[in-house]
């Protein structure tokens, strides 16, 4: 991304004037920064927390996987249902309710326990991210633009990622520590996270708006989602690698810790924490660090580091070593990073303007199909078989979806004449 979600835009908003260099947008770019980390972070602090939840209350791995499956369903129905609402209603008018339902998720997570509620609370938690990340991400683009509109862009991009990537890493150190070591630690991280959520949200009043509300006629419809035939092919190859990316973020946030927990008889919530977030944390660090990088490089790396990752995660399995599990979340950090980013890039490059946002939704609502639908098989073949033969049969379809990948995009990519060749030719 970049794991940076970039706005789905239904239709072009009006900008509102502001005095050029405003000391109001810097300061609004900081704020919407500490809101969006907040609340993603918030969305990643159950991670570590899933195993109390099933010792409490007797539900296995499958449990684990639907509840993670809810989260990532809510924000796919909220991309497709008001990811472009900002365009029309302005940034804040959507920015608040979008924290607001994360605050409704994390009373939800404070007052009850049972399987049925977690599910409700993820899925709310989920739907108010989908609204977030769209409308963040513009918003700090707008606020960077106009507080130095001398400036690159590339200053927004990196904070969005770092509070999006960064932010959903940070919850499951920072939730995995509070558990371990500060008592209470079904309560006492959502409480934690639901008070710097409720602290932005206060602040966001002082944030400038950067998109006046229109004021034509306008009628309700859901974000379209289409690929022209044009980019077909290359869609097919990016989806693919944004599919098995998002498929990885999704096993260390759903079944790593219960790995750790059943087969290593590691019981530390904070090593839990730490692993998911060293998978996070490392494809937000790579993301920055390749900021610059064309599609083609990007997809050289990623198609190259991610199946290693891959091998290293079922490798460890197997071996059942902590070092290993440890190794690999940062090395799938990378290749899923770096992947992901790739992936967004090219159908960007890929998709003409007008169709641009329709396409990215494409790739999104893909993307979250992939955090969900191997995780949840996943759980259910653990129902069935033992962890071995499951992680070796989920590494292997993995595998083939990204050998699938890397032919699609060697095929869909236009091959470049040769510089020397082009030069012997005239």
């Amino acid at each position: 991304m970049s794991t940076t979600i970039t706005p789905l835009t239904a239709v072009t908003p009006t900008a509102v004037t502001a005095p050029i260099g405003s000391r109001h947008h810097s300061r609004g770019f900081w704020l919407v920064a500490f809101l969006f980390a907040a609340t993603m972070a918030f969305a990643g602090a159950p991670a570590p927390l899933y195993v109390l939840y099933a010792k409490e209350d007797g539900f296995g791995s499958l449990a684990v996987t639907v509840i993670f499956a809810a989260y990532a369903v809510g924000v796919a129905v909220s991309l497709y249902l008001a990811g472009h609402l900002s365009d029309r209603f302005g940034r804040r008018q959507v920015l608040a309710p979008a924290v607001l339902l994360n605050l409704l998720a994390a009373l939800l997570f404070l007052t009850w326990h049972q399987l049925g509620w977690l599910l409700a609370a993820r899925f709310t938690s989920g739907l108010g991210i989908g609204i977030l990340t769209a409308t963040a991400t513009a918003h700090l683009t707008e606020l960077h633009r106009t507080a130095r509109p001398d400036a690159s862009p590339h200053r927004a991009a990196v904070v969005g990622t770092a509070a999006n990537i960064g932010g959903i890493g940070l919850g499951p150190l920072v939730a995995g520590f509070l558990a371990e070591y500060a008592g209470r630690p079904l309560y006492t991280p959502y409480a934690v996270f639901a008070f710097l959520m409720l602290a932005g949200l206060l602040a966001l009043v002082l944030v400038p708006e950067t998109v006046e509300p229109a004021i034509a006629e306008w009628r309700y419809r859901p974000q379209r989602v289409a690929v022209p035939p044009q980019a077909r092919a290359g869609f097919v190859a990016a989806a693919m690698l944004a599919f098995v990316s998002f498929a990885m973020f999704g096993f260390f946030t759903s079944l790593a810790p219960s790995f750790l927990s059943g087969t290593l008889h590691h019981t530390s919530h904070a090593l839990a924490g730490a692993i998911t977030f060293s998978v996070f944390g490392s494809a937000a660090a790579t993301q920055v660090l390749t900021a610059r990088w064309a599609p083609s490089r990007l997809y050289a790396v990623g198609l190259v580091v991610l199946p290693v990752g891959l091998v290293l995660v079922v490798a460890a399995i197997l071996a059942a070593s902590l070092a290993m599990i440890a190794i690999a979340g940062v090395v799938v950090g990378v290749g899923a990073g770096t992947a992901f980013k790739a992936a967004v890039t090219s159908v960007i490059e890929l998709a003409p303007p007008a169709a641009r946002g329709e396409t990215l939704a494409g790739l999104f609502l893909v993307s979250y199909v992939g955090m969900s639908l191997p995780v949840v098989l996943l759980g259910l073949l653990l129902q069935w078989a033992a962890i071995d033969p499951s992680i070796v049969a989920f590494g292997a379809l993995m595998l083939v979806l990204l050998t699938l990948a890397a032919v699609l995009v060697r095929t869909s990519r236009p091959r470049r004449r040769d510089r020397v060749t082009g030069l012997m030719s005239r």
